[in-house]
């Protein structure tokens, strides 16, 4: 697999990444299974699918303690990323609070080194600002993992521009994280540049649109602990006007002997070369689906069909 440069000190991942929270958390959990979901992340790092992402807040717990034993004898193939800065109090309550207190921060830090069984996080990201704690002094907090060794660089999530020149004051931002797909375009404005003009990486999650962009969603029928059974674009009524993006989609694909969700891909890489989405996955074939997405090159007048298409129906959350 081609690769991308992860941030400003030259780390390389492959251009694809792979997303690991719906192993464990926020989609139905009768399609749950734990010895796949390993079987998928091995595979990940044979096809070069290397930047390997995951949260305290997913499960919560469970996922760390999943992509730890996936990457048991496989921890130096990969570029190990996680986050802090969410707390689920309840796994049945969403949202999750946010804690960006300095002592969260290094507590969620040495409690996710030990759920991971490594030494170090390749990537520490924080999950969200705490509108109560000054970003600065989580952003410090964050920065003296660095120095302390535990981690190797530091990341920020669904963020504007002010709160990271901010952080950038303080210590480099390596990576922005935010929700990036051809039904989510709002990071294009100013973050994806601000990136750009500061050789951070920017990693888009839900680059499929939770699974919509795949056209495999034709109705609005979720498990009641899938969160896309109560979120707006997946309503009934805005789900089928959204089929309309998919159609399109379809049809550039079939231009290229591709997949909807590859020529999804396709589009995501081609906003920039900082750019490595994670789409998530817990079933082989469409982890192999997604990792091929890297090798389809859209021509010009692709790119402008798939820029034009309409906003979707429904709010994000």
């Amino acid at each position: 697999m081609q690769r991308r440069r992860l941030g400003p000190d030259g780390t390389e991942v492959g251009a694809i990444g792979l997303g690991c929270m719906g192993m464990s958390a926020a989609y139905s959990s009768a399609e749950r299974d734990d010895a796949e979901s390993v079987a998928v992340i091995h595979r990940a790092v044979e096809l070069g699918v290397t930047l390997i992402d995951t949260a305290d807040v997913y499960g919560p717990f469970t996922n760390e303690e999943l992509v730890g034993r996936a990457l048991h004898g496989r921890r130096d193939q990969v570029v190990l990323a996680t986050k802090c800065g969410l707390v689920m109090d309840d796994p049945a309550t969403f949202p999750p609070r946010r804690d960006g207190r300095p002592e969260h921060v290094r507590e969620a830090c040495d409690a996710s080194l030990r759920r991971l069984g490594t030494d170090v996080v390749d990537l520490y990201q924080l999950h969200r600002v705490d509108e109560r704690v000054p970003v600065e002094e989580t952003w410090g907090a964050m920065a003296g993992l660095v120095q302390a060794g535990k981690v190797r660089a530091i990341g920020m999530s669904e963020v504007g521009v002010d709160e990271l020149e901010r952080a950038q004051a303080i210590h480099p931002v390596a990576s922005v994280q935010s929700e990036l797909s051809l039904w989510t375009r709002d990071p294009l404005a100013e973050v994806l540049p601000w990136c750009a003009a500061h050789r951070a990486a920017f990693i888009p999650f839900s680059p499929l649109g939770r699974g919509f962009l795949t056209g495999r969603i034709t109705a609005a029928s979720f498990a009641s602990d899938d969160f896309r059974a109560h979120n707006p674009r997946f309503a009934s009524e805005a789900l089928q006007a959204n089929l309309a993006l998919v159609d399109r989609i379809r049809t550039v694909a079939g231009r290229f002997g591709a997949t909807p969700a590859q020529v999804a891909l396709a589009w995501v890489l081609a906003q920039g070369e900082q750019v490595v989405p994670i789409p998530g996955t817990k079933k082989l074939a469409y982890l192999e689906e997604n990792a091929a997405a890297a090798d389809l090159q859209l021509g010009q007048a692709d790119l402008a069909e798939l820029d034009a298409l309409p906003a979707p129906v429904g709010a994000r959350y």
